[in-house]
């Protein structure tokens, strides 16, 4: 939808949530409890809601008044892209190329360190860049870079393409994730021993020069399980081999450091 104003854009975004939700006019003004003349005035660009209007709309659409003023929603084809992030549920807008498959929005590492304020800002998301990839099923993807050297053979410059989980307890233990956190930002770690009655995750790498940690579950905002990487380095097997002997050589050598002490 190009230039249109805030009033029309509302209006656009009315009409098309509703249809999303397969209700009539009539049955969306019962809900939201004002005349259908006045629903129907709304979605024609005619009027504008009022602060009591705007709040049942976006309390009914689950989504915040922001996005619903702000953004072009016209692009959602199903509502499944309603993701539950911090406790309440921001829209995420699906696009798709020529073909029909899903875009997969790219965190860059320059907006990786901001990813933590910026995840759930709809603004953010849309601004970061996309790929496709035909073979990825339906769900919401994205993409994260990696960081450091604690799960090899990712590496730096490398980056994980993660399915979005819509709850903890759908993770598979034994499996990689790219988890944001509330004091850490966004990790990369493989998930062992997994029981939702510990109230928290232990996180792995695969590295073993890094040691294993625990992070509660309140101190978790998104999950993302991996699906596939891509990975621009051509690493030889004996560059791996490498990377474990230098580790087993700095256990070894904390070993006896801790001895003489």
């Amino acid at each position: 939808m190009k230039n249109s104003t805030t009033k029309t854009l509302l209006a656009f975004n009315i009409a098309h949530l509703r249809k999303l939700k397969e209700l009539s006019q009539g049955a969306l003004a019962e809900a939201l409890s004002v005349p259908r003349t006045t629903l129907g005035s709304w979605e024609e660009g005619k009027s504008s809601p009022t602060i009591e209007g705007l709040t049942a709309l976006a309390k009914f659409f689950e989504v915040s008044i922001d996005t619903l003023v702000t953004m072009d929603l016209t692009s959602v084809t199903d509502l499944k892209s309603l993701l539950e992030i911090g406790g309440r549920r921001v829209l995420f807008p699906m696009t798709v190329d020529k073909e029909g498959n899903d875009m997969i929005e790219l965190v860059p590492v320059k907006a990786s360190a901001g990813y933590l304020t910026g995840y759930s800002n709809p603004e953010f998301i849309q601004a970061l860049p996309r790929i496709s990839l035909p073979y990825i099923a339906n769900g919401k993807y994205r993409g994260f870079p990696i960081i450091g050297d604690s799960m090899p053979p990712l590496e730096k410059g490398a980056f994980v393409i993660g399915k979005y989980l819509e709850n903890i307890s759908e993770i598979k233990d034994g499996k990689t994730y790219v988890i944001l956190t509330q004091n850490d930002g966004l990790v990369y770690k493989r998930i062992h021993r997994f029981n939702m009655k510990d109230g928290h995750l232990m996180l792995h790498s695969d590295n073993a020069y890094y040691m294993p940690y625990k992070l509660p579950f309140e101190e978790i905002f998104e999950i993302w399980e991996f699906v596939c990487s891509i990975n621009p380095t051509d690493r030889q097997p004996s560059d791996l081999l490498f990377s474990v002997l230098q580790s087993i050589q700095h256990d070894v050598q904390t070993i006896k450091l801790n001895m003489k002490l």
